[in-house]
């Protein structure tokens, strides 16, 4: 049985009262639903005829439909603080009379509104492609005896479906009867819990006849079934079937028949079955968590800096109003001459000019908010979020596929990721298990390609398959290999055609292969065969095994006690052909080793702890021989056990537990599942990049442990603490919580991991075990008058934090959740990732701030509701640590420079206000104010934002540690916008206080001509443009032709416009101020000193501040650059890059005192092969190095040490 199946059983089985508190609407369906099969009334007399309406079976995933996107779209995008204060901007100027025109800020809001608007709608158009490609998908419908075809969306409840092989189950279904004689049929749910194995499901017993259109259309019955709930595991109803008599037979209805829409037919003809629940009402679509709107940290930091120069942009206006009145208390101001009021003007209120005069100014001054870096921002994304899809290295060869981006929203937030939430199977794990050995009374079996068997060293008296010690061992031998052919649910396929490759043929002959619901099973039976024992089939209740005598034996199955996550076992009862009956049972060691009262139980309890250390998956298998006494009451337990409809699952539980003892040992098995291709190397840059790392699977601990040691989550030497049901019933929960908190917290005095390098050995790595059942009651809320309760999530999440990684299992999916969502609320507010590929992974994917989903074997389900979908596990590092990176880096220069440049644009304009009498004059023209954010400045930011590479790929890959440096959204803090804030102050003062002292003497131009206000404006709105556009070009890492044909052009097109505007009276216009302006500034030798003296004087303090920093105090990313340029970009082909890492501060790494320069022992090899450059050509030129062992290579004529790399970094 697969692990969704396991862990909701389990959940289900142990804490079904939690299960209750969890599945939102499970506790709130009152009454129950009729369903009348092929919509046909029950004979009269038996029953009201009530119809009932239901919803048809159409999906709906988009947001907008045709109707309502222009006001819904506009609601959402004015509840963004930006947008709707220009629009109160934009009607402020359209009702009074202001400075500027509403074109101003009207163009640049439809812009902004028009551009997201497109994108938005764009993106549901794809979602409601997607509805309706789901929705038009044919189904086919029994009706009046015949099979008709329907659109999937027009399906209603109580239609009989016809699903053929390999067909997606519609809807919710009922299932009537199969192909097959035995009324079973096998599906697998890989698109809903992630199992990708195949589980049978049973039709109704007095229907499984009916196998034609005709016959299924003469059934006459009622279903009676709870309302929609989305446990995808519970179910409860009973089916009333009216035969010729009048009183109907009632069948009670659980999950076993119960086909589930998005689950797949296999193995099976076909099928007929009746619909149930239809569309949204479906547990596919019940489970669908709503999907919330995630914000970025950037976002919100955008938001708090907003609010800022709001405030700055209010007490601006509040100023500039307050000193008018004080300038114009002298009459002559206020009302010379040449100016006189009208009479309407003189009766106005003192406090309604004021406070027009305020919006007067907050007009003029609004431009410092800069509308148009939020579409700046959205494009960035938008473009951005491509060059995941076009990464070739996150190209899967064997799924054709690369990586999706289905939200572009977050893609800054990959570089400041702390917390990763992963599933274990088929994400750190290929779900592929391999059988590896078997041990038989303390003799070892490893099959082989070549020969049946083959000696291991190492383990005691081992032998070859063919010789046993003893009769009494062979016979032993040979049931331990009869149990396990015998011991399982596995079907037989005699081929099969997967994904276009048929499977199954050999050699030109048609091969039998296995199926079933677990891998497991699948595993050990395959390695049964290749230990000489192949079984073939199971034919009228009969399983036929060959054996290694090639002859066929045959064993009359009679009972299979099913496998289940609390009894952690399985057990078949079968007859052999002298008649002899046997029970074989098949479990996990802690579940068979205290039912055993015979059996070498040491030597094999010592090969099973010796595999599970390894990271093997073991199973123990037992036995006993039944008389036939014994087995009639085993008969009679069962059946009373099965017909129970109160409490069905205790009483079988009961009955198993009175069966299952007195076991003799047989032997133990051990199955690999492996891990995926650097996996482990993938976790190890997450834990040096500084992340921590949790596991959560559906899994059982043991075998999770084993994975998380392998993947090395947990090292050798990391201290294990349990927090597991286990050891909560030894001590009580508070205790243990206490204990564990004591631990950790003596070795880390009051100090969390987190000021730690989470690579230093000084300190104990300590590593969390946590199952499910004690999670439940770490979470539960106190109960009132108590005094311990409540505080329990308090000290778990404690200790958590001093853990380097954390691993939960028999974990519920919405439990998963339910940890990313704790972690999320505690009082760091870290940024959290979630990653997993199966449907159980879907609540965790939406709950995380970034949701990834893996395109793995367990459907695409994850993928789907992922902001992000990669191919393999491994691909999360690159993303992380290269695209991640490299997003922030971008989105937090294009935040700043926008609000930089927008103080270096308005703050003159405030400046001027002192100058012209507070008249609200503009200093610019309307075109510049208008087009300075649109066209001016914006490309070059885009671009920037775009393609900047401050550090070469690859070192990012090889130094996870750079990764710290932009942690806890390090770019975007206070003191470096209060930096950004100031230098656009200092450079706003220049450019205006410049050229009014220049201007000192106003005849400035060679023929005596004076300059006009608007030649002193556009003189400084020319430096303005040259200086911002220049500051980039100097945080600029990475120069492309791109680059420079943007920087380079804007400057170029803002020089063209400027020519264009002045130097044509354009017949639109009904003023023409700036007629002949640039051209007379240009004219001017002055005006051409001043330009160039007043944009060197502007850059010269930033460009000192990063030449001292990087002189005396550079950061790891400054060293790098350093390096890099040293090396002509080829850093990243020399040895490790340890030596260019700050170093340590006293007392916090072990290599206190060293210069980063010094030799430091080594006990890694250098690089063998080192590249050189030669002359300037670009031949390189390769050599071995000839340096003794651990020796640092040093690189003639560049005066730079490398040296080679400690055991672990300190950063």
């Amino acid at each position: 049985m697969g692990v969704g199946e396991k862990l909701c059983k389990h959940e289900v089985g142990l804490n079904e009262d939690i299960m209750l508190q969890q599945c939102a609407g499970e506790e709130n369906w009152v009454d129950s639903r009729t369903v009348y099969i092929g919509h046909k009334v029950p004979p009269p007399g038996t029953e009201a005829y009530i119809p009932q309406r239901y919803p048809d079976n159409r999906i709906v995933s988009s947001k907008y439909t045709f109707w309502n996107f222009i006001p819904k779209n506009l609601f959402e995008q004015f509840r963004r603080i930006a947008n709707f204060y220009f629009l109160i901007i934009f009607l402020v100027q359209l009702i009074i009379d202001t400075p500027t025109s509403p074109i101003t800020s009207g163009l640049p809001l439809f812009f902004v509104i028009t551009v997201t608007a497109i994108k938005q709608g764009y993106e549901d158009w794809l979602r409601h492609k997607a509805d309706n490609a789901i929705n038009q998908c044919p189904v086919h419908v029994v009706q009046h005896g015949k099979v008709v075809r329907k659109q999937s969306r027009k399906l209603q409840v109580g239609d009989v479906v016809l699903v053929k092989e390999d067909e997606t189950f519609p809807c919710d279904l009922i299932l009537l009867s199969t192909s097959r004689d035995d009324g079973t049929c096998f599906v697998t749910t890989a698109s809903l819990d992630g199992e990708s194995s195949h589980k049978t499901y049973y039709a109704v017993q007095d229907t499984k006849a009916f196998n034609t259109e005709e016959e299924v259309d003469t059934i006459q019955a009622t279903i009676e079934c709870e309302q929609p709930q989305p446990d995808l595991y519970k179910f409860v109803g009973r089916i009333n079937i009216y035969l010729d008599r009048d009183e109907p037979i009632a069948r009670p209805l659980g999950s076993e028949n119960l086909l589930l829409r998005g689950a797949t037919l296999k193995n099976t003809e076909y099928i007929y079955a009746v619909a149930i629940y239809t569309g949204m009402e479906t547990k596919m679509a019940l489970n669908y968590q709503s999907k919330s709107q995630k914000r970025s940290a950037v976002e919100k930091s955008m938001n708090a800096y907003l609010i800022v120069y709001l405030c700055i942009l209010i007490s601006k206006a509040l100023i500039n109003t307050v000193f008018k009145y004080v300038w114009q208390a002298d009459p002559n101001r206020d009302e010379p001459w040449y100016n006189q009021k009208t009479e309407t003007e003189r009766q106005r209120h003192i406090l309604i000019r004021a406070f027009t005069d305020f919006l007067a100014f907050m007009v003029l001054f609004n431009y410092i908010i800069p509308v148009s870096m939020y579409v700046t921002v959205e494009m960035q994304k938008f473009l951005g979020s491509y060059f995941i899809s076009w990464d070739d290295e996150m190209f899967d060869e064997e799924l054709g596929e690369g990586a999706l981006v289905n939200t572009s929203d977050l893609n800054e937030e990959l570089g400041q990721v702390e917390y990763v939430f992963t599933d274990k199977t088929g994400t750190l794990t290929e779900n592929n298990m391999e059988f590896i050995e078997c041990c038989v009374d303390g003799h070892v079996y490893v099959p082989h390609a070549i020969c049946n068997g083959q000696i291991m060293s190492g383990a005691s008296s081992i032998d070859m398959i063919d010789s046993s010690p003893s009769a009494e061992g062979k016979e032993h031998e040979e049931l331990f290999f009869r149990a396990l052919c015998l011991c399982h649910t596995v079907q037989v396929k005699e081929e099969e055609t997967v994904d276009g490759i048929k499977r199954g043929i050999h050699q030109g002959k048609a091969t039998s292969f296995y199926i079933s619901s677990s891998p497991d099973e699948v595993a050990l039976v395959e390695g049964m065969k290749r230990l000489g024992f192949t079984y073939l089939r199971l034919k009228d209740s009969h399983m036929e095994i060959l054996n290694r005598e090639d002859e066929i034996e045959r064993f009359e199955l009679l009972e299979v006690l099913n496998f289940d996550s609390v009894r952690r076992r399985m057990s078949v009862i079968v007859r052999s052909n002298s008649g002899e009956l046997y029970l074989f049972c098949k479990g996990a060691d802690s579940s068979i080793f205290p039912r055993v009262i015979s059996g070498k139980v040491d030597q094999v309890r010592a090969r099973v702890e010796h595999n599970a250390v390894e990271g093997l998956r073991t199973l123990c298998v037992a036995y006993k021989k039944l008389s036939r006494e014994e087995y009639e009451q085993v008969c009679h337990l069962l059946s009373s056990a099965k017909l129970a409809l109160q409490d069905r699952d205790k009483k079988l539980a009961e009955a198993y537990d009175v069966i299952e003892r007195d076991f003799i040992l047989l032997g133990a098995t051990a199955v690999e599942d492996r891990l995926q291709d650097k996996a482990a190397d993938t976790i190890e840059s997450l834990h040096k990049a500084g992340m921590k790392v949790w596991v959560l699977t559906g899994d059982k601990m043991e075998t999770a442990a084993a994975t998380c040691y392998a993947s090395k989550l947990f090292r050798r030497n990391t201290q294990i603490l349990e927090l597991t049901t286990k050891r909560t019933e030894e001590q009580s929960l508070h205790d243990v919580l206490f204990d564990l908190s004591r631990t950790v917290l003596r070795q880390h005095g009051s100090m969390t991991r987190d000021t730690f390098s989470g690579l230093s050995s000084d300190f104990q790595d300590y590593g969390l075990i946590i199952d499910g059942a004690t999670l439940s009651a770490v979470m539960k809320p106190a109960q009132e008058g108590s005094s311990t309760g409540g505080n329990y999530k308090e000290i778990f999440l404690e200790i958590c934090r001093n853990c380097s990684a954390v691993l939960c299992c028999r974990m519920a999916p919405l439990q998963k959740a339910q940890i990313v969502k704790l972690i999320k609320a505690s009082k760091e507010h870290p940024i959290t990732l979630a990653i997993g590929d199966g449907a159980n992974d879907v609540s965790m994917i939406l709950e995380a701030h970034v949701g990834i989903g893996i395109m793995g074997k367990e459907g695409r389900q994850a993928a789907r509701n992922s902001d992000y979908a990669i191919p393999k596990f491994k691909h999360l590092k690159k993303m992380l640590l290269v695209h991640g990176h490299y997003y922030y880096i971008r989105i937090s220069e294009l935040v700043q420079y926008f609000f930089y440049k927008n103080v270096c644009f308005i703050f003159p304009q405030f400046l001027y206000q002192f100058f012209c009498g507070f008249s609200q004059q503009p200093l610019y023209d309307t075109a510049y104010l208008t087009l300075y954010n649109i066209s001016f400045t914006s490309l070059p930011i885009l671009l920037y934002s775009l393609i900047e590479q401050h550090i070469n790929m690859d070192i990012l890959k090889r130094d996870p540690t750079l990764y710290r440096d932009i942690a806890k959204n390090s770019l975007l803090q206070w003191p470096i916008f209060v930096y950004w804030t100031f230098l656009g102050v200092f450079d706003a003062v220049v450019f205006f206080f410049g050229a009014f002292f220049l201007f000192d003497n106003t005849t400035f131009t060679s023929n005596g001509q004076m300059f006009g206000n608007w030649t002193f404006g556009t003189l400084v709105f020319t430096v303005l443009v040259f200086t911002v556009t220049l500051k980039l070009a100097l945080d600029t890492h990475y120069w492309t032709w791109i680059n420079h044909f943007v920087i380079w052009g804007s400057l170029l097109f803002y020089v063209i416009f400027s020519l264009l505007w002045g130097g044509i009276i354009w017949p639109f216009l009904n003023y023409q101020r700036m007629y002949y302006v640039f051209m007379q500034m240009l004219a001017s030798g002055p005006a051409w000193l001043s330009i160039i003296l007043l944009i060197m004087v502007s850059l010269l303090p930033d460009v000192v501040k990063k030449v001292l920093c990087r002189a005396l105090w550079p950061t790891t990313t400054e060293r790098i650059q350093n390096a890099d340029k040293l090396y002509k970009g080829h850093l990243s082909e020399f040895t490790p890059l340890s030596s260019l890492h700050a170093p340590p501060v006293h007392g916090r790494g072990r290599n206190e005192g060293q210069n980063h320069t010094h030799r430091r022992s080594d006990s890694s090899p250098p690089k063998k092969v080192m590249y050189t450059h030669w002359g300037g050509g670009p031949n390189y030129c390769t050599f071995r190095s000839f340096l003794p062992f651990g020796e640092n290579p040093r690189l003639s004529g560049v005066g730079y040490a490398y040296t080679a790399p400690g055991p672990e970094t300190s950063v």
